[in-house]
């Protein structure tokens, strides 16, 4: 998991621009970073562990010579955080220099038969295997771009890489199979790269690669080629993200920013109505369907299930992408496969995809334009959630439900008529105007985090659609605050939580007004009666949960409860950011945790 860049500029230095670039991939991984240039006099490096500003002002990587370089910031999977296993890694004379984002699965046996052949290794990782492997073929005469082609055939694995070499200072070779890879257009520059924020500031005008496809940059621009040497024509997609829409606008942290991004979000992604409604027109007959996602979208997942099956009536199962190979069996032409995932890139909800195209009807709910789950989808929903920086998942979260909403709504109207379409649609219409509003309450949650920021353990609860509210709420305090929490379902307290309810745990109550209400309020009553404390999440006409807590935070009685999984998670995402400060933490960059999981 980690996060590479590479650019050839015609008449200005590359490396500063390599250092601002990499910068804006730090949520890829930020343990190591490194800078390799290439000019007329060889290959030149500089890496270390790290944060790009501290390796920078460490070593000044800005002032690296050459127009032609690439970049790379690591998130360690083989070899710990160091500078020797920091990319970028050459070969044994220094007249290669590659980055690499992936797993190199059979790297183990190929460097045991480099070795056997003379090379001679620095690093602990699996990605120098590349470089020696580049090194031989170039060493049989063969040129960078035909030596990436023999590698090719070698090595097993996830990978997207670009390669630098002495002998043609003027070239960037990169390839990609399983982990993302972009190229960006400019007048007379080229640049590639794993995710779009790295390269915004300096073009819009984006090329998506696809598996096993040969990226040509150099002093007459791009190429992309198959593996046979035949140019492949491609679409360019230019994007409408702005630069500022990447940065942080004055906020301290990409979290509070994005969290404050999400009554834009809501109404962005409703917008996607008449799309949605499209996509579900074409889907055609199906009698079961299937959520597979993880992380965050998986607990978005969960909120699908219990709307489509209370709604609609369809069979709907929510799968961990990861163990969704154990299901395949299981799936028929009628069956509609769902993958979620804010990258659109995520290893193993691709895998899952590509196996359920074999079987099934598929869809992804995505947030970037032309990621790898987007085009090997049957059909696809964007979110139009903008660049997510921050590692935890915030207003991606938000634009998924919205999407899973919409879907349902259709879906309902498609199937039953207009009940459940028009309850979903008319609650979705005061959404925006919900969320600024929990947004005003946030001194109010500051105060609470105050109070609960050294506790060790954190209990969340809800029923119904609650439930995955409060594995959702669960999930953000752990990710940024490192406290200990897990997210129940209420009515499970007495099969085996209960136990750890003891005084001074706090335990997070999610209870809206809907139909579990009253027995919410008895799983309330029975971890007070332990000695907990209570962190109420409520409708404000709700006396009596207020008066049975110690904290209560009261959102608008009018919210529908059918949707209160859209408006009562933002108090949750509230309380574990400001947990996360009043920890001295930083929310943006949880420890060994990436934004995008490309490997498995």
């Amino acid at each position: 998991m980690c996060g590479i860049v590479g650019c050839i500029l015609k008449n200005r230095e590359v490396a500063p621009v390599l250092v601002e670039a990499t910068g804006k991939l730090e949520y890829r991984g930020y343990d190591s970073v490194g800078i390799a240039t290439v000019d007329n006099e060889g290959i030149h490096i500089k890496k270390d562990a790290g944060k790009i500003k501290e390796v920078d002002k460490k070593l000044n990587v800005s002032n690296l010579p050459g127009n032609t370089g690439i970049g790379h910031v690591r998130w360690a999977t083989h070899g710990v955080p160091n500078q020797v296993n920091a990319h970028p890694h050459n070969d044994c004379d220094n007249n290669i220099a590659i980055v690499h984002n992936g797993i190199i699965e059979n790297y183990g046996d190929i460097k045991i038969s480099l070795e056997k052949e003379g090379h001679t290794f620095k690093s602990d990782t699996d990605t120098e295997v590349i470089a020696h492997l580049l090194e031989k073929f170039m060493g049989k005469g063969k040129n960078l771009e035909e030596a990436m082609k023999e590698t090719l055939k070698i090595i097993e694995g996830s990978y997207a890489i670009a390669a630098i070499c002495k002998s043609n200072p003027h070239q960037i070779v990169a390839t990609r199979k399983e982990s993302p890879l972009i190229v960006g257009v400019e007048g007379d520059e080229s640049y590639i790269a794993s995710d779009i924020p790295a390269i915004l500031k300096y073009t819009k005008n984006i090329i998506y690669i696809d598996d096993y496809e040969l990226v040509v940059l150099d002093k007459e621009g791009v190429a992309i080629k198959d593996l046979k040497g035949n140019i492949i024509e491609k679409k360019i997609d230019v994007i409408d993200w702005t630069e500022d829409m990447a940065e942080k606008e004055g906020y301290d942290f990409f979290t509070i920013k994005e969290i404050n991004e999400e009554p834009t979000t809501a109404k962005n992604t409703l917008k996607e109505k008449t799309e949605v409604e499209k996509v579900v027109s074409s889907i055609g007959d199906i009698d079961r369907i299937c959520f597979v996602a993880c992380g965050t979208s998986y607990h978005a997942s969960l909120v699908g299930k219990y709307l489509i099956e209370g709604l609609i009536g369809i069979h709907t199962d929510v799968l961990l992408a990861s163990e969704f190979k154990h299901s395949v069996k299981t799936l028929t032409k009628n069956t509609l496969c769902i993958f979620i995932s804010q990258s659109g890139e995520t290893a193993d909800t691709i895998k899952a995809l590509k196996l359920a195209n074999e079987f099934s009807k598929t869809l992804s709910i995505v947030n970037v334009l032309g990621s790898t789950i987007a085009r090997e989808s049957d059909h696809t929903i964007y979110t139009l959630a903008g660049p997510e920086i921050g590692v935890a998942a915030t207003k991606s979260y938000i634009s998924q439900l919205i999407s899973i909403y919409l879907f349902a709504a259709y879906l309902a109207k498609d199937k039953d008529g207009f009940s459940g379409f028009n309850r979903i649609m008319d609650s979705l219409e005061s959404l925006p105007d919900f969320i600024e509003e929990i947004l005003s309450k946030e001194d109010q949650i500051i105060e609470i985090a105050k109070k609960y920021k050294d506790v060790f353990n954190f209990v969340f609860i809800g029923r119904g659609l609650s439930f995955p509210t409060a594995m959702e709420g669960s999930l953000k305090l752990k990710e940024i605050s490192y406290i200990h929490s897990e997210g129940y379902a209420a009515g499970e307290l007495k099969h085996g939580p209960l136990a750890l309810i003891e005084d001074g745990i706090p335990v997070v109550v999610v209870i809206p007004e809907d139909e579990d209400h009253g027995k919410s309020l008895n799983n309330l009553k029975e971890v007070k009666s332990r000695g907990a404390d209570i962190i109420a999440i409520v409708s404000r006409r709700d006396t009596v949960v207020q008066s049975e807590s110690d904290e209560t935070i009261c959102l608008n009685e009018k919210i529908d409860p059918i949707i209160s999984p859209l408006t009562y998670i933002v108090p949750l995402q509230l309380l574990a950011y400001h947990i996360s400060l009043a920890r001295g933490l930083d929310p943006d960059k949880p420890k060994n945790l990436a934004k995008c999981v490309t490997v498995e």
